[in-house]
């Protein structure tokens, strides 16, 4: 990577500071300090309701459905696209995570705005820029049209070969992270640089593209369509949010991250939606056949069930990677499917809290507080509820912490004016207390739900 001069790295401080921002939608939590404690010891109150870890909603069949290739998941689906409705108290949205029984390394910590990460990421942007820049000067200057397809292929092979070591390089992070030689901001860090060059790479694909429009007698080839789907594979809402944070744009977050050889799940809260990434290298033949979107929408929905069945797939795709995005009032998801392997190996998901389906609540009460954790799986979101117990009001800046495996008690936040906060479920059990001196709630041995996987992925 080339050094930006002195004032091109001043121009660039000045056109994304880091500036100081408002508490985050989830507090920090196991990244904070230790909350002070109570005036009084009060013992525990046990939950009411079982807390111990469900099985999954069996999944219901749905028809198969297809759309053209030229529908695009951006675009806004039409009332006939609605699939009857199903019994909201029977749907689960289901979720990728590390493979089932591998060693997975996991923690939750807080992101805030980071100078150092922020402008190492605006350097980058503005290099991969001016290599962008570069290549189409190199194609224009070309003298002769036979010239001009040869050095358009040029380039072309040129993404082709970044994308292999943009994969590596993303593997080798997952990799270090499940080890432990990586931190959590490190690791998202590293996401960040890759997700920002495979966009870059995208946009340099879109130049050449209309440069090969333009050229007399020739056309991009099909590869070329091929490679700007398999680098959107590498860019994520978790990602998106771990950029804006760091740059000062959006507010503090805790950011749950599990990895294992090959894998990685990021998830956190954005105001009152949940997100989630998820990536599994081993479910991706990147030598793989080509797959149709007609194959690609039959694999999600048969992996998806539940979520198939409130709203008919969009695909886009070409060659052996498809998108497939089910927007549905609940939220969206977004799977990338293989040729090959005819799996789903990158998952994002958008979900609104107020509807969040995969929860189950315990609830307690004491010294005036009746508190409820609706608890859920390992890195979904955990909501804090604190009403009045005479009057049923919602009772605002309390604080509340949590203390997981039986670790020190660390505050994830006060609540707001509807009596809430939020945080994220860690992958064993864990303690809420609600603390408003000398008055003390417990809940201990909150024991998260088992993750809803995709069928074929138990």
């Amino acid at each position: 990577m080339r050094a930006l001069p002195i004032a091109a790295v001043a121009v660039l401080l000045l056109v994304a500071p880091v500036a100081g921002v408002a508490g985050p939608g989830v507090a920090a939590s196991d990244g904070a300090s230790p909350a002070s404690e109570p005036a009084r010891p009060a013992a525990s109150v046990p939950p009411s309701g079982p807390a111990q870890s469900v099985d999954p909603v069996s999944p219901s069949t749905s028809p198969s459905r297809s759309v053209d290739l030229a529908s695009s998941a951006d675009s806004p689906s039409t009332p006939s696209q609605l699939a009857p409705q199903i019994e909201t108290a029977n749907l689960t949205l289901r979720t990728l995570s590390t493979p089932s029984g591998a060693a997975t390394r996991v923690s939750t910590s807080t992101r805030g705005p980071d100078l150092g990460s922020s402008l190492g990421f605006a350097t980058a942007d503005a290099d991969a820029a001016f290599e962008t820049a570069a290549v189409v000067d190199r194609i224009e200057r070309t003298e002769t049209n036979v010239e001009r397809q040869q050095q358009i292929l040029a380039e072309i092979n040129r993404v082709e070969r970044a994308e292999v070591a943009l994969y590596s390089r993303q593997s080798e992070a997952f990799s270090s992270h499940a080890d432990g030689e990586i931190t959590d901001r490190e690791l998202l860090d590293e996401l960040v640089r890759v997700a920002a060059t495979a966009k870059e790479y995208d946009e340099r694909l879109d130049a050449i593209d209309a440069l090969a429009d333009a050229t007399e007698d020739f056309s991009s080839p099909g590869r070329l369509d091929e490679l700007q789907v398999a680098l959107q594979v590498y860019e994520g809402p978790v990602r998106d949010r771990a950029l804006a944070i760091a740059r000062g744009q959006s507010a503090p977050s805790d950011i749950y991250v599990a990895s294992s050889q090959g894998a990685v799940v990021l998830a956190t809260v954005v105001e009152d939606e949940y997100v989630r990434e998820v990536f599994r290298t081993g479910r991706w033949d990147r030598g793989g056949s080509d797959i149709s979107n007609d194959a690609a929408i039959e694999m999600t929905e048969a992996a998806y069930p539940e979520t198939a069945a409130l709203r008919q797939p969009d695909a886009f795709g070409a060659g052996s990677v498809q998108r497939i995005t089910i927007p549905h009032e609940f939220g969206t998801l977004q799977t990338f499917v293989s040729g090959g392997t005819e799996q789903v190996f990158v998952e994002h998901q958008r979900v609104g809290l107020t509807a969040f389906p995969d929860s189950e609540p315990v609830t307690a009460s004491g010294d005036g507080f009746n508190v409820t954790v609706e608890r859920t799986y390992p890195g979904g979101p955990v909501t804090v509820t604190v009403l009045d117990d005479e009057t049923g009001e919602p009772v605002p800046d309390v604080t509340v912490t949590k203390s997981v495996g039986g670790g020190d008690s660390r505050a994830i936040g006060t609540t707001d004016g509807a009596g809430v906060v939020r945080t994220l479920s860690p992958a064993e059990p864990y303690r809420i207390t609600v603390v408003d001196e000398p008055y003390v709630v417990v809940l201990d041995d909150i024991e998260p739900l088992t993750t809803p996987r995709p069928v074929g992925d138990e």
